[in-house]
């Protein structure tokens, strides 16, 4: 039996949820924290911490999955299903037994074979990496096989389809030593991997080191293509909070990368994950961390926030038209691995983890809103 578990969907909206544009240049903050009416509880259990959530969106714009621990990172993973783009949950669904075994974050990918075959992935990271199936659009899935003698952090903080051929992808992770062999070693640098699948996901390269330092530590990377589709960005956390996040560009299908550089302050985070509107605006989720002596004064430090502007904003390094509050955490930093999928309607459904009640245990939330709705509340 489905749930029904809209929280007061048509509550009225808040109608405070504009702060002051700060006069060092950062943009415009929206906060939605209090707008109830577009949240939906996709699953919470008193005193279970529920964490780090992965969508998928299918093509019929309807049908989405969610696959998240039961723990921080590590943990057995729970399976819900939605069948009205993300308004009601099911219940629990049956997983694979291997599914209990998972070591850390899982990542939902959407795939193609080369013969036209859909297919879902789900990779469990650490050593050795994992890699879980369905080809029947999340009904069966297989268990979790390694992948090959490698593992990682976050793998993969993105699969992103190629244009070199059917069935081509690329995707990236990271690891500071500690995951990438059987007999790791903290090395305290770090370094971002790239692998290659030519079968539609099923088999992938060994890893190759896209870059690698001591000093700014790079990591869960996330991609946004360039409107024409010629161009890659790779947004990366800066987990040494030395520095501001970073981003590289390929131009020629992850063959090569150019140097990483800064990204603007209102684009620092971790685990930025975005995709573009009817409009062709960007939305970009991810957690409002700060280099550490950028913290003060920052709003929503330690939230789980959201970027709107355009690709030139990020190439030509700008702020952005809009920072956005979803929800306020309020436990530290223990927040936002998001999912991100955009509704034939234009509606975004954002989801994530995070101690939405001060006290108690991290749970599943989501998020629903559109671009000219934000449009409006900076009007007022």
């Amino acid at each position: 039996m489905r749930i029904l578990i809209v929280i007061l969907l048509f509550a009225a909206a808040p109608q405070s949820a504009i702060a002051e544009e700060p006069k060092n240049g950062y943009p415009t903050t929206l906060d939605l924290n209090d707008h109830v009416h577009r949240q939906v509880v996709v699953d919470r259990e008193a005193g279970q911490y529920l964490g780090h959530p992965t969508t998928c969106l299918l093509e019929d714009g309807k049908t989405m999955l969610c696959v998240y621990p039961k723990g921080h990172g590590r943990g057995a993973l729970v399976y819900k299903r939605s069948a009205d783009g993300g308004l009601t949950w099911s219940d629990r669904l049956p997983t694979p037994a291997s599914w209990a075994t998972s070591k850390e974050v899982p990542t939902l990918h959407r795939v193609i074979g080369p013969d036209g075959t859909k297919r879902i992935i789900m990779w469990s990271g650490l050593y050795p990496a994992r890699l879980a199936v369905t080809e029947d659009d999340g009904a069966n899935w297989s268990e979790l096989k390694s992948v090959g003698d490698w593992g990682g952090i976050v793998v993969m903080g993105f699969v992103e389809a190629l244009n070199t051929g059917e069935g081509h992808y690329l995707a990236m992770f990271h690891d500071d030593g500690r995951f990438f062999t059987e007999n790791p070693q903290r090395t305290g640098l770090f370094k971002l991997y790239q692998t290659f699948s030519k079968d539609g996901g099923l088999t992938w390269s060994f890893p190759e080191v896209v870059y690698r330092s001591a000093d700014v530590h790079l990591c869960e990377p996330g991609c946004i293509r360039s409107p024409d589709g010629k161009r890659m960005a790779v947004l990366l956390r800066e987990n040494a909070r030395r520095k501001n996040s970073h981003v590289i560009f390929s131009d020629d299908e992850g063959q090569t990368w150019t140097e990483p550089r800064e990204l603007p302050l209102a684009l620092t985070g971790d685990r930025h994950t975005g995709k573009y509107g009817p409009d062709g605006r960007l939305f970009i989720s991810f957690r409002c961390r700060s280099p550490k002596q950028r913290v003060a004064g920052r709003p929503f430090e330690g939230d789980w926030v959201g970027w709107v502007g355009t690709w030139d904003d990020i190439v030509n390094g700008r702020e952005g038209q809009y920072s956005v509050r979803l929800k306020d955490n309020t436990k530290g930093y223990d927040t936002t691995y998001p999912g991100v999928e955009v509704l034939p309607d234009g509606t975004f459904v954002v989801t994530t983890y995070g101690h939405w009640s001060k006290g108690e245990a991290p749970y599943i939330l989501s998020v629903r809103f559109k671009l000219h709705e934000l449009d409006a509340l900076a009007k007022q």
